[in-house]
């Protein structure tokens, strides 16, 4: 089992082998790859230092499976050259969310759409993967008819440049080349993505598209906002459900306990429901302030928060790769 890192220097990279590492995923040989100004560095995985090389010499040496994080670009111009070795790519950009034939994953959702034929596997946003992964169960049992959301999403959904800005900012320092348009420090933005021609964010667009595709609903009516805030790590989700079908909210919390990788924290009285700095450095989805909408019938609250890192990016990549290993697709 060869298993490639590609774009491992990064934020997503580096978890990856983080992730890689505290999964105990079995492998015979790790080759971290990255652009030409990383080439040479070292990188540890457990008590190992691995070289990082070229994409090139990342693809002569044929690897089973490639982790992809290496940006868009880097994904439409490698990713077809490594399917053509042979290799099962996991793509972490948004190169491929949108080709019809790229199954976009996230695994206890729809895993099956994988087959042996697809060399190409979308990772989905960070942010849609935690909202999937708590309201497909609920879609499941009341059928969903829309949904309103507005994100909260933490400078690390902006790589090393966020997290620099916000630092730099909060010591007072100046920012010559600033992730965004104003200030983050003390500030919410709410702006992700680049705007279109409706208004919209492809940061918005992205929720609507990839959420319809991962569930086989392209019948959900979706809006939403996505708000760039002061936080380092976790992405956080108001989301308002209207659903078909009657429900109650004993009903919610039993499917929601009951389903792998979700964890309700949900006591008002104790002052328990999620937050970033439960989820961070963690793969669960957190799920909490569960309660009725009494606006409209058969609507429901619910606020979703996950370490966009890891279950948003790194962990949902390998849990990928499981799954290719564990069903022999490699």
């Amino acid at each position: 089992m060869k298993i490639a890192v590609i774009g491992s220097t990064g934020l997503v990279g580096n978890k990856m082998l983080q992730v890689l590492d505290e999964q105990h995923v079995s492998f015979e040989e790790l080759i971290l790859a990255a652009t030409e100004r990383s080439v040479g560095k070292q990188q540890t995985i457990g008590n190992t230092s691995y070289p990082v090389v070229s994409m090139q010499e990342a693809l002569d040496l044929k690897p089973n499976i490639a982790l992809f994080s290496a940006g868009a670009a880097a994904s439409l111009e490698w990713a077809p050259k490594f399917a053509a070795a042979g290799t099962r790519v996991i793509d972490n950009s948004s190169a491929w969310r949108k080709d019809t034939k790229v199954p976009l994953v996230v695994p206890e959702v729809n895993a099956t759409a994988i087959t042996g034929q697809n060399h190409i596997i979308a990772n989905p946003n960070c942010s849609t993967i935690q909202l999937v992964a708590a309201i497909n169960p609920l879609h499941k049992a009341f059928k969903i008819k829309r949904l309103v959301i507005s994100t909260y999403q933490s400078v690390s959904g902006s790589g090393v440049k966020g997290i620099d800005q916000l630092n730099l900012e909060q010591n007072g320092i100046l920012v010559e080349k600033p992730a965004y348009p104003h200030p983050i420090h003390r500030n919410i933005i709410p702006h992700g993505g680049d705007f279109d021609e409706t208004g919209y964010t492809s940061e918005e667009q992205k929720l609507l598209f990839e959420t319809r595709k991962i569930m086989s609903a392209p019948e959900i009516a979706i809006t939403s906002t996505v708000v760039r805030v002061p936080v380092t790590g976790g992405h956080s989700e108001s989301v308002n459900i209207e659903f078909e079908n009657n429900f109650t909210i004993e009903a919610v919390y039993e499917i929601l306990r009951n389903t792998p990788g979700l964890v309700v924290v949900d006591d008002p009285s104790e002052n328990l429901y999620p937050m970033p700095v439960i989820a961070e450095d963690r793969d669960e989805v957190f799920v909490g302030r569960i309660r009725r909408d009494f606006s409209i019938t058969n609507g429901l609250n619910m606020w979703i928060v996950a370490d966009n890192l890891r279950k948003g990016a790194a962990t949902n990549a390998v849990q990928i790769a499981q799954y290719l290993i564990e069903r022999n697709f490699i």
